[in-house]
């Protein structure tokens, strides 16, 4: 019994060591680590507009007007729902899943003035697993650049421009694909258009 009871209060302070360093002392550490070395990605990668929070770097955002680049179609609750990440489910035979990207294929095209054979980037018209996906591909991104360039009055150039600051690359240069932030960019032809928009006024 004696021997036991030893073993039982080793067993005791263990746990509460490991408790206190795993559970409490570890993250805080890490916690501390990462507030002072990458304090933007701890903290959710916020991007902000005049002092308020509008978004995260990490988190698809829907945009309709023709004005905006749109992001990847979304499965996510009614859609774009950060507290609902989702995927459609459906798998490649099935008839709804076909007809949607059918239906999402004649939309791309008629929105961008494409031909009607003309081929979409899947990214267009399929969702991601989460639904959240921040990103679209550059090509489906210079698709969709004439037609923002045209609905907002401005210099295509400009808006190809934007796309290439907006676009991140492939981690370590080889990881992955490189791919646009649809909100990034939205944001960054808002602030432009605003400038531009603001020279004009002040000329007159």
């Amino acid at each position: 019994m004696k021997t036991f009871w030893k073993e039982l209060g080793t067993a005791i302070v263990a746990t509460v060591v490991l408790l206190v360093v795993v559970s409490g002392i570890y993250p805080v550490i890490i916690w501390g680590i990462s507030q002072v070395l990458f304090p933007y990605q701890a903290n959710g990668s916020l991007i902000t507009q005049n002092g308020q929070v509008v978004g995260s770097a990490l988190l698809a955002q829907g945009f309709s007007g023709a004005k905006y680049f749109h992001p990847r179609p979304s499965q996510a609750g009614t859609g774009y729902d950060a507290a609902n990440s989702n995927g459609s489910n459906l798998g490649p035979t099935s008839k709804k899943l076909i007809d949607s990207i059918k239906d999402a294929a004649d939309a791309y095209r008629k929105e961008n003035s494409l031909a009607a054979n003309a081929v979409v980037p899947a990214d267009a018209v399929t969702s991601s697993f989460s639904g959240l996906d921040p990103h679209i591909s550059p090509k489906n991104a210079q698709i969709q650049a004439a037609r923002v360039a045209h609905e907002r009055g401005i210099n295509e150039d400009v808006v190809r421009s934007e796309i290439e600051k907006a676009t991140d690359k492939p981690l370590l240069g080889f990881i992955g694909d490189p791919g646009v932030n649809v909100l990034k960019l939205n944001l960054a032809l808002d602030a432009a258009q605003g400038t531009a928009d603001k020279r004009t006024a002040e000329k007159k």
